[in-house]
């Protein structure tokens, strides 16, 4: 039950900073790192990551998240379906 909350936390803060980063970057302001964004993605957060893309307009044309989220999702959603087929 827990990984579940996680999951939960994890998207919702990935959706909310690409919205910030959105922000910071329509104002000419320091930046979040793409790295630090694909990593958030990367802990749990992608599907936050991929709506914060999308509802954001954010990151839409670097490669890198356009083809690198949906991996990221698809790997996680493999590993979820691998574990919960082995318990």
């Amino acid at each position: 039950m827990i990984i579940i909350y996680y999951l939960l936390v994890i998207n919702a803060v990935a959706f909310f900073v690409y919205g910030i980063d959105k922000l910071k970057a329509s104002k000419g302001w320091w930046r979040i790192s793409e790295s630090t964004l694909l990593l958030l993605a990367l802990v749990g957060g992608s599907v936050g990551a991929w709506l914060g893309m999308k509802a954001w307009h954010h990151k839409t044309m670097h490669r890198k998240f356009q083809y690198g989220l949906p991996v990221i999702f698809l790997l996680q959603l493999a590993l979820a379906v691998y574990l919960c087929t082995r318990v």
